[in-house]
């Protein structure tokens, strides 16, 4: 992976992917130890499939960092708004086009507040390596997440 796209958010690290593609499919490695920094190491995994039109978020971890990877077979337009008080860029926003034509992992540390869109017309597959487990261990403690789309006054707005 090489470190392709700038964003303008500290902390939010934005890699091309790249496609090993021959007669049988393709594959794509997410991430490796090796170019990932200690913290943001995974503790869990997922898949989530998002319709077209359909958004997730926006949302935001006190201390919890996602490692989304957009792969396709959509686009999606990922939403960064950076909420950390003590950060240069706070209250800036960043957005972006990530998935079949560009496909790309992205970590998203604590306090980034982020979305993302299903702008193709095809389902998409969006995978996250979070680094810390949803709702603890056993899934016994609070979930670590401040959700802003269900605020009818949030800034945080997808357009």
């Amino acid at each position: 992976m090489s470190k392709d796209f700038n964003c303008p958010i500290p902390g939010v690290t934005i890699r091309k992917l790249t496609r090993y593609s021959d007669k049988r499919g393709w594959l794509t490695e997410l991430f490796r130890h090796d170019e990932l920094e200690t913290e943001f190491f995974p503790a869990m995994t997922y898949l989530s499939m998002t319709d077209p039109g359909a958004a997730r978020g926006p949302h935001e971890h006190a201390e919890q960092a996602d490692l989304f990877c957009f792969l396709g077979p959509s686009t999606f337009r990922v939403y960064l708004w950076d909420n950390r008080a003590n950060s240069p860029t706070y209250g800036e926003s960043f957005r972006i086009e990530l998935g079949q034509d560009s496909p790309a992992s992205m970590i998203v540390p604590k306090g980034v507040v982020h979305a993302y869109k299903n702008i193709g017309d095809c389902e998409g597959l969006v995978f996250n390596a979070p680094n810390r487990l949803y709702a603890g261990p056993d899934r016994t403690e609070p979930v670590d997440e401040i959700r802003h789309e269900d605020d009818p006054n949030t800034p945080y707005v997808l357009d």
